[in-house]
């Protein structure tokens, strides 16, 4: 195993001290217990968004904390989740007088320990959980679908919207409609090596793919012929359009997403084929994002992502945002 590591034990709090020392205007980390929570918390009036999930994801979710985005983000261990403690700590450091919004993606640890922190904190909490993951029911991690990309979307939407001063109940109605409007789906070419472990957490040939892969390596609906970059396209977004369903007329954002160790040219290669793809069915995209934002280590292989949108999501979309892996209209 070869990776840019001290010590696998400790690889989580050496890379939030690099986190803070490269983002210190924009975020602060803690470190007992980890909570990586917004430079100027708690605002004021403001819903708090909070989110997290187990480490290996960069940058999700400390990356996405920022202005417009995320007030807090828990990294737990490497594909582990946060602990209640660390949730509960978020919200009371980030609690601005108006509540706080949990962003759960459905982990069977990850919801079992936000449902206690929201029951433990002080103020008033509730919590949305994302499963927008069409490629099982259920896996190893989860009881029913697995919340992936759309996490994405999902915070950058809601971020906007408790910035520009949404109450809580607002602010979870919005994420609810994002969450029933949103699908997506992923593969892999490869696959990745979590550091306390020192070894692939899968096998695949030289010519095979595994396809409906989840983010932290778990297998997905089965693995086939990796074959040219068109019919892995076509393998991702037909389950996807399939599953809302997408229809002719539909605007979308098209999230075209890498696992960590597939190049810019072969995403953007990608995104080519599936905007063309969606343009053939009458489907207008008017949004997009391209690259490495919700990841697995270094797995290489992708994912898409499709939000129908409404006005309200476009503009929201468009509203500044000022983190360290997502920064416009600043």
């Amino acid at each position: 195993m070869k990776k840019i590591i001290n010590d696998p034990e400790t690889v989580v709090q050496d890379a939030l001290r690099g986190m803070q020392a490269a983002h210190s205007d924009l975020l602060t980390v803690h470190y007992d217990p980890a909570v990586v929570v917004r430079a100027d918390a708690p605002v004021r009036g403001k819903v708090a968004i909070i989110s997290g999930g187990g480490s290996g994801h960069e940058p999700l979710h400390g990356g996405f904390v920022g202005r417009g985005m995320l007030d807090a983000a828990c990294p737990g261990p490497v594909f582990t989740s946060p602990t209640s403690d660390q949730v509960v700590d978020a919200v009371s450091r980030t609690d601005g007088g108006a509540g706080a919004l949990l962003i759960v993606k459905n982990y069977t640890g990850d919801v079992l320990n936000f449902e206690m922190a929201a029951e433990l904190a002080e103020s008033e909490v509730r919590s949305v959980v994302i499963d927008d993951d069409v490629a099982v029911k259920d896996s190893l991690y989860t009881a029913g679908r697995r919340g992936v990309g759309g996490t994405v979307l999902l915070e950058k939407i809601v971020g906007a919207a408790a910035e520009r001063g949404a109450d809580l109940a607002a602010c979870e109605a919005l994420a609810l409609r994002v969450i029933a409007s949103v699908r997506s789906m992923g593969l892999a070419l490869t696959a990745c090596t979590v550091p306390h472990v020192g070894s692939p957490s899968f096998e695949l040939a030289d010519d095979e793919m595994e396809i409906g892969i989840g983010i932290h390596g778990e297998p997905g609906r089965q693995k086939v012929h990796a074959g040219t970059a068109a019919e892995m396209v076509s393998a991702l977004l037909d389950p996807i359009l399939e599953d809302l369903p997408f229809a002719s007329g539909d605007r979308v954002l098209l999230f075209t997403n890498g696992m960590g160790g597939t190049p810019l040219l072969e995403l953007y290669l990608a995104h080519g084929i599936a905007e063309q793809l969606l343009a053939d069915r009458g489907i207008t995209v008017e949004r997009r994002l391209v690259g490495p934002y919700i990841t697995s280590l270094e797995m290489q292989g992708m994912s898409l992502t499709l939000l129908r949108l409404d006005d309200e999501m476009v503009e929201l979309w468009d509203a500044p945002v000022h983190t360290p892996a997502l920064r416009w209209g600043v």
